[in-house]
């Protein structure tokens, strides 16, 4: 029985990464078909187990060179998506049929990066009155990702009992059902959605922050 888990290289945007590791295994050596789907791994299927995850997260407060405006500051926020497929490759008589049996993904924020204008010194009015600000953008973010954790663990759940075992009739060809299975879930709907709801409860939740804000205290340090 062969086991595999593993990863790609992170990503611009909504950012994934796919961790592979090398593997050891029987290989013959021939001109190998495409993987494809066959009633003789059927029975293979499994329900994949899941975990997710929320990774660890880290606050940086930068003053660029270069002026911004004085009334409000900047926050950068970096997510991932981080999925760690576990596959068992079953030997049959003419090849094996690769099986997914478990997703762990790791999905969230890992560093928020404050901007706030060179002009507030550090620990003035200006200063804080910008910071707590930003602080309350970088709450809406996380607070979306803690409401979308179920939504979250559903999609993924639902993407990988949609993968169905793929024969490949020779060793080397186990890198290419992984490709296979990475793509599909990627592209399932459940994920996109997943996705889109997400981007969209933020957009929502950071405008709410911004109205929420008449300007009065930034006024009342004398900054206007």
């Amino acid at each position: 029985m062969f086991k595999y888990m593993g990863t790609k290289e992170k990503r611009t945007g909504f950012a994934s990464r796919w961790a592979r590791r090398t593997f050891s295994i029987v290989v013959c050596y021939s001109v190998s078909a495409f993987p494809s789907f066959s009633d003789e791994c059927l029975h293979y299927k499994i329900s994949p187990n899941v975990e997710v995850s929320v990774p660890e997260w880290t606050k940086s407060v930068v003053q660029p060179l270069k002026p911004m405006d004085l009334l409000h500051g900047n926050v950068a926020a970096t997510m991932i998506e981080e999925y760690a497929l576990s596959v068992e490759a079953n030997p049959i008589e003419d090849g094996y049929c690769v099986v997914l049996t478990g997703i762990e993904a790791n999905l969230g924020y890992t560093e928020f990066l404050v901007q706030i204008d060179l002009r507030h010194r550090p620990g003035t009015c200006g200063y804080n009155v910008t910071l707590d600000h930003e602080d309350q953008h970088i709450a809406a973010h996380l607070s979306v990702i803690h409401d979308s954790e179920m939504d979250i663990k559903r999609s993924i759940m639902a993407a990988s009992e949609s993968i169905m075992p793929i024969f490949v009739p020779y060793g080397n060809d186990i890198s290419i059902a992984l490709d296979l299975i990475e793509r599909d879930i990627q592209s399932h709907p459940d994920i996109i959605l997943m996705k889109q709801k997400i981007n969209a409860e933020q957009e929502i939740r950071n405008k709410k922050v911004d109205e929420r804000d008449d300007g009065r205290r930034i006024n009342d340090c004398g900054i206007s």
